[in-house]
């Protein structure tokens, strides 16, 4: 008991981490966000996206030495804490919407589970163990970091696989909604408002950039665009947490064990 107690102590006592952290956050909020236009799609840069940069970056370099590496993996923690606190705010006073809320928004949470049935045996062939079981229980966002942390622990390898696509989400995401929101509502039929609904997989940067590139398409439905894409990922975000506990996880976990029992010995 004493030993954490210090070990915590020792944490917020490290100034270097914590400057390192202001002024990671400083310099990308000074930078700002870009936005790429690449055809009818938006490639949208964001601060997160260069503070990930930023701390790789330092990694390598003296002024991030092992202590404040090992000091950070707690905080990571606690961060995803306070968001799904924030989360949980958010949840309350949108029950009345969610309720009111068509058949379609209610339902296409259900469509992140194709994570686990196109990802997952994938990561299998690939040789991954009990990381893909992080990485393909669902998209990989917030509320998702938290569930594989409280379950399994930062450190496990369900841990690893589920930060590993946090981050790569992180990278890639916003890239990639941006782009292919804009070029599928301009090359089908079909309505770009049923695109801002797909847009909001519950992770903001990602429904921005979407939602970005189907304004710069049509910026006649501006008005409309943004509120079905903010009204699906309020959606995700309130759905999304309890879909994963007693739907995406658990059929992960049981597909992995029926895929790997001959190799594991199940």
């Amino acid at each position: 008991m004493v030993e954490n107690e210090n070990s915590l102590a020792g944490i917020w006592k490290d100034w270097r981490l914590h400057a390192i952290v202001l002024g990671i956050v400083i310099i990308t909020e000074l930078i700002g966000t870009f936005r790429i236009p690449v055809g009818p799609g938006v490639i949208l840069l964001l601060p997160m996206l260069y503070a990930l940069v930023i701390g790789l970056v330092l990694y390598f370099t003296p002024v991030v030495k092992e202590k404040q590496s090992k000091n950070a993996e707690p905080i990571i923690v606690l961060g995803v804490s306070l968001l799904l606190a924030k989360i949980g705010v958010i949840i309350g006073p949108a029950l009345p919407e969610v309720i009111e809320a068509g058949p379609a928004l209610l339902l296409q949470e259900l469509g992140n589970l194709g994570t686990i049935l196109l990802a997952l045996p994938v990561a299998i062939w690939l040789g991954l163990k009990r990381e893909a079981v992080g990485m393909t229980h669902s998209i990989g966002r917030e509320p998702n970091v938290g569930l594989i942390m409280d379950k399994f622990g930062i450190n496990s390898p369900e841990g690893r696989g589920v930060m590993a696509m946090y981050i790569f989400g992180t990278v890639f995401g916003a890239v990639f909604l941006g782009l292919i929101a804009g070029l599928l509502a301009t090359l089908t039929p079909l309505s770009p408002l049923s695109f801002a609904m797909a847009s909001g997989v519950g992770s903001g940067s990602m429904m921005a950039a979407a939602s970005g590139s189907l304004v710069a398409a049509f910026p006649e439905l501006e008005s409309q665009i943004v509120a079905f894409a903010g009204a699906s990922n309020l959606l995700s975000l309130s759905t999304g947490l309890w879909v994963s506990i007693f739907i995406g996880l658990p059929l992960t976990e049981k597909i992995y064990a029926r895929m790997t029992r001959n190799k594991e010995g199940y």
